[in-house]
């Protein structure tokens, strides 16, 4: 059972696929909410049909575009992973539940996705950034490790590594 702010918050906020149209509103947020600039092939990948679950014009609380997610699919040694690129969340929303509402999709989009099976999403973080860190920690990621050099043109350069091990009940896995 949600609670009433929950349901207040879900009434506020809403999700939009990534499209050609609102490619530049994700840019112009990415320039506002990110130290570093993305590649053509950045924008090119995120619109990619199979990433369509997991990349979003992600936020809009009252209509008003205010964030971003963008994750991607990766197989290694037949363990299928949801790679989170990019979420943010511009800084007057920030507190709000936005950001946590949002994750949650994502987490929602990756534990329902069964071909193939998402196994855990993982995700880097400025090792400056303790409050994103902590934001995802709230949400069940675990530090597993830091990337050193991982930031090749922001100080400081390393990112803790987090990880969320996906959980399925016994229902979804029949």
């Amino acid at each position: 059972m949600s609670s009433p702010a929950a349901a207040q918050r879900s009434q506020r906020v809403s999700l939009s696929s990534l499209t050609p149209n609102n490619l530049g509103t994700v840019r112009k947020l990415n320039s506002v909410l990110f130290p570093i600039k993305y590649s053509e092939k950045f924008y090119q990948d995120i619109l990619l049909p199979e990433a369509e679950d997991f990349c979003k014009l992600e936020v809009y609380y009252n209509d008003v575009p205010v964030g971003t997610a963008c994750c991607r699919m990766e197989t290694v040694d037949g363990q299928t992973k949801l790679y989170l690129m990019t979420m943010g969340i511009l800084a007057p929303y920030r507190h709000r539940g936005v950001g946590s509402y949002s994750l949650q999709k994502i987490i929602d989009a990756a534990t329902a996705h069964a071909k193939p099976k998402i196994d855990v999403i993982y995700l880097h973080v400025q090792v400056s950034n303790d409050s994103a860190k902590a934001f995802y920690e709230r949400h069940g990621f675990k530090e597993i490790g830091v990337y050193e050099h991982y930031y090749k043109k922001i100080v400081p350069q390393d990112a803790w590594i987090l990880e969320r091990k996906i959980e399925r009940s016994s229902e979804s896995t029949k």
